[in-house]
């Protein structure tokens, strides 16, 4: 049997609010209407796909485990492979079969991101592409999102913030596997994490309220870079990439601020604070 407790550490659900904003920006940047019951049935779909990943990255990183996290539940002996497998392909089968109601657009769209979702965790370790593997994960849940709302089509802010998430996202994932490698010593793939400033600059000018965002998003990830870049202990680097993570959410709060909606950016803002929260009580990487 699987207990609460250890469903909560194997599928990372501190993580959880920064794919629900993921989804919100999606939906905001289509310009479309937001119907709550579209909205609700993709942030349930993505959070079974989200959870399904963490659940099989467990499975498949079971030996090294052993070596670098005992304390995960699997190498702990908290609960067995076969039950995790076969909970987290649940999952993920559940997911997909939730975006087929939303679409033939989003479907298909959520039949790749499970394909990358499995992918990923299969051959991320020793692998220099899996940040991108990861980038185009965490882009599709923008894609996703926005087709169910627009029966198929993107516009031109999806596709630019798309791209934003996925640069965001590789540049975290290359942080986050130099955690047992030491300090964060190789800058160039981390430039990503700059890729919402960037944009931001660039749709100058924005919203006044934009701007507190922007100061946000830019202190969070400055402060947080540096000390994934210097600080030298493994517990050190691993704090830091948790809350980089969280500040995925703090970037889809900026972009839905800068392209003029300010109460689905405090909805964003708020799965910032949660993530932050949540990272305290369960590990987020």
């Amino acid at each position: 049997m699987i207990t609460w407790h250890v469903a909560l550490r194997l599928g990372r659900v501190s993580n959880l609010p920064t794919v629900w904003s993921n989804v919100i920006a999606g939906a905001v940047l289509t310009g479309q209407p937001i119907h709550p019951l579209t909205l609700l049935c993709l942030l349930l779909a993505m959070s079974l796909i989200y959870t399904a990943g963490m659940f099989l990255n467990d499975v498949c990183d079971r030996a090294i485990d052993v070596i670098e996290r005992p304390e995960r539940p699997i190498p702990a002996g908290q609960i067995s492979v076969s039950t995790v497998s076969v909970s987290g392909l649940a999952m993920l089968g559940a997911g997909v079969l939730l975006l087929a109601s939303q679409g033939s657009g989003a479907f298909a769209s959520g039949i790749i991101l499970a394909h990358l979702v499995v992918l990923y965790n299969l051959y991320h370790k020793a692998n220099p592409l899996s940040p991108l593997i990861m980038g185009l994960c965490r882009m599709l849940v923008y894609i996703t999102s926005a087709l169910a709302f627009t029966n198929g089509t993107l516009s031109q802010p999806t596709w630019q913030g798309s791209v934003i998430l996925f640069a965001y996202t590789v540049g975290l994932t290359y942080a986050a596997k130099q955690q047992f490698t030491g300090p964060m010593i190789r800058f160039v793939p981390v430039i990503g994490l700059a890729a919402p400033l960037v944009y931001a600059f660039m749709s100058l000018p924005i919203h006044r309220w934009a701007w507190g965002y922007l100061g946000a998003f830019a202190f969070w990830t400055i402060w947080h870079l540096q000390r994934a870049a210097f600080r030298a202990k493994t517990c050190d680097l691993r704090s830091a990439t948790g809350e980089l993570i969280a500040g995925m959410a703090l970037s889809d709060a900026l972009l839905i601020a800068i392209h003029g909606a300010p109460s689905w950016a405090v909805a964003s803002a708020v799965a910032f604070l949660l993530t932050v929260l949540w990272q305290r009580r369960i590990a987020g990487n």
